[in-house]
């Protein structure tokens, strides 16, 4: 082989087929090891990976992104502590979605030279000899090896493959950190603008819902609907069949018993943890057939009103603008049985907030939301106060 061919074709003389597919699945295993690794495992501690995979996916992210595990810790567990507020480092909420788009490495490198940040959120990452003297002290050397790798392997189409791996994480990172809190779905109103963009988490590994993540951030699991895929479950359910991980996490933990009628403080316990569920449910199961029923009863006026009611009525209150505020009075002026519920969806969360003092009075403020909500005379109501009994927390947890 001479300098030139090698030069032309590298070692590898792969077709332009072969070629795409090594992208795709050198690409593939870079997202695997930042939504398992960084995320799952070291930033929310929901999964726990076998040591020998840990330092797989720790040597892979230095060789493909140059990524300092602490650092990316750390900046994302201060996104969710203070999330959609000027502390926030990556809020298009505060930020600008285009900031975030395009400029988004700029606001994570400008977060990872903050020692305060470092100090008060990256307790836990790897400080081994690898770390010190490696991964974190030349961070950078990983990704001009995988030049050097990449060049020898396919000659000159290899600085294009090398490209690609080098842009994947920033537009990855400013996709869900952008996209995902600006545009998209909500199965749950967690308190922040987080979004699910798709509900099949195939190419960012499941980071594409991100609404249920900010919803349940401590689950192992993304995907919360059955129509909803999320690919970096399916490879930890792959690595816990050889013993390489276990997921600690799933989401609350409650269960529903069958011709219970009675609230007691494991029906408490149970609502309180499955809020965000319970509360999804109420939209569902409470507004969505009143607002429904408004509609069909309402002339060509009053309809213009009632259009998207449910969402409006349902949206978590920091998240509703001075337009939305407006569409709620006039909703709740113009129709007696949709102050109702309105009033009564916003009594339920302030039930919530009694998580931080005693059993007693959490359980006394859910016995009487549940009297006022049958005394209101909505069927829908009543049978939602009948599913809410239900409740209750799993045999081992409760005991």
């Amino acid at each position: 082989m001479t300098f030139l061919t090698w030069l032309s074709d590298g070692l590898w003389d792969f077709s332009w087929l072969e070629l795409v597919i090594f992208t795709l699945i050198v690409t593939h295993i870079t997202i695997v090891s930042v939504t398992l690794y960084l995320h799952r495992h070291s930033s929310h501690r929901a999964l726990d990976l076998h040591p020998a995979l840990r330092h797989f996916f720790r040597f892979w992210l230095w060789l493909t992104t140059g990524i300092v595990t602490k650092d990316w810790t750390a900046i994302h567990r201060k996104h969710h502590a203070v999330c959609e507020t000027e502390d926030d480092p990556h809020s298009p909420v505060m930020q600008g979605l285009k900031k975030i788009l395009w400029e988004g490495m700029e606001t994570y490198q400008e977060a990872a030279a903050k020692p305060e940040i470092m100090e008060k959120y990256g307790a836990g990452c790897p400080d081994d000899w690898m770390e010190r003297r490696v991964y974190s002290r030349f961070s950078l050397h990983g990704i001009v090896l995988l030049g050097a790798i990449d060049i020898a392997l396919f000659g000159v189409v290899g600085m294009t493959i090398w490209a690609v791996q080098m842009m994947l994480i920033p537009i990855a990172g400013g996709v869900i950190n952008g996209i995902g809190h600006y545009w998209g779905y909500r199965n749950f109103e967690c308190p922040d603008a987080a979004t699910n963009i798709v509900p099949w988490g195939i190419f960012i590994g499941g980071e594409e819902m991100h609404n249920n993540h900010h919803t349940y951030p401590n689950s192992a699991k993304f995907s919360q609907q059955p129509w909803e895929i999320d690919i970096g479950w399916c490879w930890i359910r792959f690595f816990q069949l050889f013993g390489l991980a276990k997921p600690l996490s799933r989401g609350p933990l409650v269960e529903k018993i069958s011709g219970k009628t009675t609230i007691d403080i494991d029906t408490a316990w149970g609502v309180l943890n499955d809020r965000f569920r319970v509360m999804a449910r109420y939209a569902e199961n409470v507004v969505a057939p009143l607002v429904e029923l408004e509609f069909r009863k309402a002339d060509n006026a009053a309809r213009l009103v009632l259009h998207k009611a449910k969402v409006v009525l349902c949206k978590e209150e920091s998240l509703v603008d001075d337009v939305g505020k407006n569409r709620i009075s006039a909703l709740v002026d113009a129709h007696p049985d949709i102050k109702v519920i309105y009033d009564l969806r916003l009594r339920l969360q302030a039930v919530w907030s009694k998580r931080s003092g005693s059993a007693d009075e959490l359980l006394n403020a859910l016995k009487q939301w549940c009297l006022d909500a049958e005394a209101a005379g909505l069927q829908v109501l009543s049978d939602f106060v009948e599913e809410l009994k239900s409740y209750s927390l799993p045999k081992l947890v409760s005991a």
